[in-house]
């Protein structure tokens, strides 16, 4: 049985969704998108995400292409539609259909919306029970990472090269320290407790799952410092983990093929996973 989607204003069977071949999104990745986690038939972060929509679009130059009422209720009907109860909704926004040049297409050029489910649980996470191992690679991203652009080869590029080093994702550095995962925000846990996670700026994602992360922290009255940290820093912490919309708090536990801390999951991480499945819950719509 099919999927039913969204395309521009229509719900229809996945293998009959059509974007045009002229899509920016598809000639030139001129586009946006989120990625809201659905866990119990309900949507984590949906306000989170659609404010980062919205800023990412304004970065670009482009409109918001629907109130976000509405974008709610296309949210909510796929969930009904494909009767997802644990999952993803993915959404993307491009500058829409014109003839191919790099100046912008006229301002009434109608918007390509498109959203879809997959079909995943990440509260039952392997990698949350046995860590993640990971390796380094150059950051060679472009400079705006800040923006949630659709183009993904280089992080795809990285985690195919932690896929053939038998890691499981990959950290990108730049300048001597860490940015941030392939997918996903970066963090350490320093030997007295305090954690670390890079500062907000141009040069990684503003993630919704490490706004969400900073304020757990803040309940369990933990020390953060919103900082760079080199690798070297990253291999003689106590733990590390990575945050998304995707994975929520996954534990880090080697790096370039040295072990963090004791080699395993540690509490730290456990502890911030638990509290925001709950504090997530609490406010899903």
């Amino acid at each position: 049985m099919s999927r039913t989607v969204y395309v521009n204003g229509d719900f229809l069977p996945e293998e009959n969704a059509k974007i045009s071949v002229f899509d920016r999104g598809f000639l030139f990745a001129d586009g946006v998108y989120e990625v809201t986690t659905v866990i119990g038939g309900k949507l984590l972060d949906f306000d989170g995400h659609m404010a980062r929509l919205k800023r990412s679009l304004g970065e670009l130059d482009m409109n918001q292409p629907a109130e976000i009422d509405t974008l709610l209720e296309i949210h909510k009907r796929l969930i009904e539609e494909n009767s997802l109860v644990n999952g993803l909704i993915y959404l993307q926004v491009t500058r829409g259909a014109a003839d191919r040049d790099f100046a912008f297409p006229p301002e009434d050029t109608p918007m390509s919306v498109v959203l879809f489910t997959q079909t995943s649980d990440p509260t039952k996470s392997k990698l949350s029970e046995t860590g993640a191992r990971v390796i380094v690679v150059p950051d060679n991203r472009w400079a705006r990472r800040d923006i949630k652009t659709v183009q993904l080869l280089y992080p795809s590029l990285a985690k195919m090269a932690a896929k053939k080093a038998g890691a499981d994702d990959a950290w990108m550095e730049e300048d001597g320290y860490i940015t941030e995962g392939s997918s996903n925000n970066a963090w350490i846990v320093t030997e007295d407790g305090t954690l670390v996670t890079r500062d907000l700026s141009h040069s990684i994602l503003h993630g919704i799952t490490r706004k969400a992360v900073l304020k757990c922290a803040e309940l369990l009255q933990m020390k953060v410092e919103e900082r760079p940290f080199t690798k070297e820093e990253a291999a003689n912490a106590r733990e590390a983990f990575i945050t998304s919309a995707s994975s929520f708090v996954t534990p880090v536990i080697e790096i370039d093929g040295n072990s963090i801390g004791e080699g395993k999951p540690g509490p730290t991480a456990g502890k911030l996973r638990e509290i925001y499945m709950e504090e997530a819950l609490k406010t899903a719509v």
